[in-house]
């Protein structure tokens, strides 16, 4: 496991580039850009390949399977932060990818391409994904009132998540077994008609978004440095993008391939998982200090986000997303972002 600690432990990517020449660094951000591209197109081949071997629809497989091995990562960060005794990041983690995977990455989908709307599944899986954010924060708010000093999250709390997880996972396929709505177009551009290569194509595929992300972030963030950009700037705008990237590689190759529907599946099932997964395992390691920020100012940015995503379901009566609604949900995370920046709101 050790070959593959730096997927999770930014700290041995950070002293690798430390160390790193000018051209070795250009050189990597080179390879990483092309293994991002090229890994996100073989994820959605791979997830259409799978939908026309199961009879999955992509939504589903995009809320399972892609969400988590997109999040996964995010986990290993946030119970790695915990445990050594960093529970503002491994909380911040979760929150803000919510936060950036909805407003950003969806919003900025839902701009450059129509995302349709599948109603079966998205009023069954929307209700969860705003559902288990509303109970995280409920169970914080309960925490701040009832606990004398600093509220945390206890073990019990992400044990419970790790249980509705699983719940989740199960709930999932019950109800795309139970989708009534007229079988989708599945084609895949690649012609996959193996079972094993499908596999091969997505877990494949995921792995080098993720480990192009997670090398990327840091070999950019070092020139970066060394050119002179202020660490601060560095930290609120790369941060942001590492944990973004693999949703974001995502959701282009979903529209440039035209299967935008997996782009919904992945969004919610990533904000699913950022909670019940990501936070829950984190917690269930160690308990989660519950900094007084998040309750003036991350928590009701989540809850604007996620509720307004859950109106836009309920209104699109026409089978689609409009534009309008991504700029909505796009700029609301720009306001965040340039807040945190501006009055030094820290995510942790």
């Amino acid at each position: 496991m050790e070959i593959f600690r730096w997927l999770w432990d930014a700290t041995v990517l950070h002293n690798l580039m430390a160390g790193a020449s000018a051209l070795l660094l250009l050189l990597l951000i080179i390879i990483c850009i092309a293994l991002l591209s090229i890994g996100a197109n073989w994820m959605i081949d791979g997830v259409v390949a799978l939908a026309e071997q199961t009879g999955l629809p992509k939504i589903v497989i995009g809320a399972t399977i892609i969400s988590l091995g997109t999040t996964m990562p995010e986990a290993f960060v946030s119970v790695m932060a915990a445990w050594m005794g960093n529970p503002g990041l491994a909380l911040g983690n979760g929150v803000g990818s919510i936060i950036a995977d909805t407003g950003l990455i969806f919003g900025l989908a839902c701009i450059l391409a129509p995302i349709p709307v599948n109603r079966f599944i998205l009023n069954r899986t929307g209700w969860v994904q705003v559902g288990v954010a509303t109970l995280l924060v409920i169970i914080s708010i309960h925490a701040f009132v009832s606990m004398s000093g600093q509220p945390v999250l206890n073990r019990w709390v992400g044990i419970f998540f790790l249980i509705l997880l699983a719940g989740y996972m199960y709930l999932t396929y019950r109800w795309s077994r139970q989708d009534t709505c007229p079988n989708e177009e599945n084609h895949s551009d690649a012609g996959i008609t193996n079972m094993g290569m499908c596999w091969v194509m997505v877990v494949g595929g995921l792995f080098m978004v993720v480990a192009g992300a997670r090398i990327l972030v840091p070999a950019a963030a070092e020139i970066a440095f060394r050119i002179g950009v202020p660490e601060d700037v560095i930290a609120a705008t790369m941060v942001a993008l590492g944990t973004s990237l693999p949703e974001l590689m995502t959701a282009f190759a979903s529209i440039r391939k035209g299967h935008p529907d997996i782009i919904v599946g992945n969004i919610v099932g990533a904000d699913v998982l950022n909670c019940l997964f990501v936070i829950g395992a984190a917690a269930a390691v160690k308990p989660l200090y519950i900094p007084p920020n998040f309750f003036i100012f991350h928590f009701p940015v989540m809850l604007i986000i996620l509720y307004s995503f859950r109106t836009f379901i309920f209104m699109n009566r026409d089978g689609g997303f409009k534009k309008w609604q991504g700029v909505w949900l796009l700029g609301i995370y720009l306001i965040y972002v340039i807040l945190q920046y501006t009055i030094n709101i820290d995510i942790s």
